[in-house]
């Protein structure tokens, strides 16, 4: 008698999936989508909202197959992921604008492809693919459609309209583009912009090349880089939304990653509200600046006594 996941491994390929999905790790995280135990039946599972970490939990607990931790990302990128494009799972069905840096991000069995599979071992499991399979293109667009509807636009100086992954990071990201750059580096050019859905999502290798910085790893590259090409300024800003202000450790990486640039570098930490500098007002570095969203036409320096001195003069 086949097992759970060997029937869950038919069903994935059934369903049309790439060799890439057709493995234990995609049989086990659809079981775990509808809670399905070896003991369980297709006709009775249930359908929670599952983070990576429950899947992989579910795998360990119900099926003695203990993943590593850093197996987190093959779940997510190359299952989750595809289960999502395929419309086989729904991604933040109960907050489709979630962060996706946020812990609560989490995935749910489609509606139309938990009644298909409750047919599953019955007399009119081929004609539910079969009507399932039918429409499913359909569904994967409108799943996609509905994702897009939700991305954050960005207008960059250029007038071109850039759409980013939703939540608060991306808002704040848009607020540096549109609100900081223009009154403090007016002019510059927009070297790099990363995004938590799709890495570099704006990146001017050529221009950064030019400057005599070379990038080896995207990850540890700010949120947003900018050329100020009549003063011959690097700004380089983070948005405390994705891996916390310019501190100590953040400041002496940057200057590491960026010090063969013949333009000088800036530091700005970029936070949405005063509120939430002041919990990490101890934490940032000396020799950077401040930039809030609420207040976008001023700046705080944490810079000594190079800014010591009365205004007006």
């Amino acid at each position: 008698m086949p097992s759970k996941i060997d029937e869950a491994m038919e069903i994935i390929v059934a369903l049309g999936f790439p060799r890439g999905q057709q493995n234990e790790r995609s049989a086990l995280s659809l079981l775990a989508l509808v809670q399905l135990r070896e003991d369980g039946s297709w006709q009775k599972f249930s359908n929670p909202k599952l983070g990576i970490r429950a899947i992989l939990d579910f795998c360990r607990n119900d099926y003695g197959k203990p993943y590593a931790e850093n197996s987190r990302e093959s779940f997510r990128k190359e299952t989750m992921h595809q289960f999502v494009a395929g419309g086989l799972a729904l991604q933040n069905p109960d907050e489709p604008g979630r962060a996706p840096n946020s812990p609560k991000w989490c995935y749910q069995i489609a509606p139309d492809v938990k009644i298909m599979l409750e047919s599953y071992g019955t007399a009119v499991w081929d004609n539910a693919i079969a009507t399932y399979l039918a429409k499913s293109v359909t569904l994967a667009e409108k799943y996609k459609w509905e994702r897009e509807m939700n991305r954050v636009p960005c207008i960059l100086p250029s007038g071109e309209t850039l759409r980013l992954s939703p939540g608060s990071h991306s808002e704040l990201i848009r607020d540096v583009i549109e609100q900081f750059a223009p009154r403090f580096v007016p002019g510059a050019r927009l070297v790099y912009v990363g995004d938590t859905g799709n890495k570099g999502v704006v990146f001017d290798e050529d221009h950064l090349a030019r400057l005599g910085v070379v990038i080896h790893e995207r990850g540890k590259m700010p949120d947003v880089v900018m050329h100020d090409e009549k003063r011959d300024w690097l700004i380089l800003v983070e948005s405390v939304t994705s891996v916390g202000p310019v501190d100590g450790k953040r400041h002496a990486e940057l200057l590491h990653i960026f010090a063969t640039s013949r333009a000088g570098p800036i530091f700005v930490t970029a936070f949405p509200n005063r509120s939430l500098m002041a919990r990490f007002l101890t934490d940032i570095a000396w020799e950077t600046e401040v930039w809030v969203a609420d207040n976008p036409s001023h700046l705080i320096h944490f810079n000594g006594k190079r800014f010591l001195g009365p205004y007006g003069k």
